[in-house]
């Protein structure tokens, strides 16, 4: 169970865009607690709940150092989440495959579609063009022992 409450605290940490802007400040490097607060519009008061509950989340360590406390970033936490986040990637690539298997099938259908079509086409047209060509073949078979009629075109 301890694993599910980390992935929830670390999750419900970096849903606050401004933590995660702290944790952007932080990957750049270490920086005390006054200086992470001069970047926001926040109070101070207000950037140390922030701080806290990353800290808590173990998204951030900090350190005393004199009289400030200095914060570092601690990437590890997000590794958990990556990895939970990961079956749902996976699961993901299996439906992409799977999409792209029925994609490759919409476009082969469609394709042999078209050929049987244009080849039907030209059967018919060879059907209509060979009994149009039927009778004058006949004409020529007719009359045994004539000539058969010259056909060719006549050029001026």
């Amino acid at each position: 169970m301890s694993y599910a409450f980390r992935v929830d605290d670390v999750v419900a940490a970096i849903a606050d865009p401004v933590r995660r802007q702290i944790l952007e400040v932080l990957r750049a490097g270490p920086l005390p607690a006054r200086r992470i607060a001069e970047r926001f519009p926040i109070s101070r008061p207000a950037v140390s709940r922030h701080l806290r509950v990353l800290r808590e989340s173990g998204l951030v360590r900090d350190t005393a150092e004199g009289r400030e406390r200095v914060y570092r970033l601690d990437p590890s936490p997000l590794t958990e989440v990556k990895s939970w986040l990961a079956g749902f990637a996976d699961s993901a690539d299996v439906w992409n495959r799977r999409l792209d298997a029925l994609e490759t099938e919409v476009y082969r259908t469609r394709r042999d579609r078209r050929t049987a079509a244009a080849q039907d086409r030209a059967a018919r047209d060879t059907a209509t063009k060979g009994t149009a060509t039927q009778g004058t073949a006949a004409h020529d078979r007719a009359a045994p022992g004539r000539a058969a009629p010259d056909r060719r075109e006549k050029t001026a």
